[in-house]
């Protein structure tokens, strides 16, 4: 299984050790998504940096569909098909994102970026100052973040 992680807040006033936490997993700027496997190290990193981002479960689907739209390789070209045959061990890009669930890194392909910048979301974020289960837009929501990534492509 893993987390599709979005940093949802902005740079100001954000504490050192959560900033380092956050470019550890690749959420330099706002609106970044970066895919993270489901382990202890990274439940730690979660909770450290909770209010600032938003995380939960990604759907093969919607993983498979991010990367098509979303993934870039070095130099800012798409990830096709072609290329996935060619410098992987993958043939699609539903097997990519199939492979990326069940713990396989964007980063061991050659040349392929592992994160997504991606646009902001349609309708906005519910508030960035609370908790999802408040209302708002930061933590652990589960499966509704696919809906959130699916309003951000």
């Amino acid at each position: 299984m893993a987390f599709a992680v979005i940093r949802v807040r902005g740079e100001c006033e954000v504490n050192r050790d959560v900033e380092y936490t956050m470019n550890i997993m690749n959420l330099t700027r706002v609106n970044h998504c970066s895919i993270i496997p489901d382990n202890e190290v990274t439940k730690g990193m979660l909770q450290k940096t909770k209010d600032f981002i938003t995380w939960g479960e990604v759907d093969e689907t919607v993983l498979a569909e991010m990367i098509r739209i979303r993934g870039r390789l070095a130099g800012d070209k798409m990830i096709t098909d072609a290329y996935l045959t060619e410098n992987s061990e993958f043939k699609t890009i539903e097997e990519m994102a199939k492979g990326i669930i069940n713990g396989y890194r964007m980063k061991d392909i050659e040349a392929v970026k592992p994160l997504f910048r991606l646009h902001p979301p349609k309708k906005g974020y519910e508030g960035i100052k609370r908790s999802y289960r408040n209302g708002g837009a930061l933590g652990y929501r589960g499966e509704a973040i696919n809906d959130l990534i699916k309003r951000m492509l």
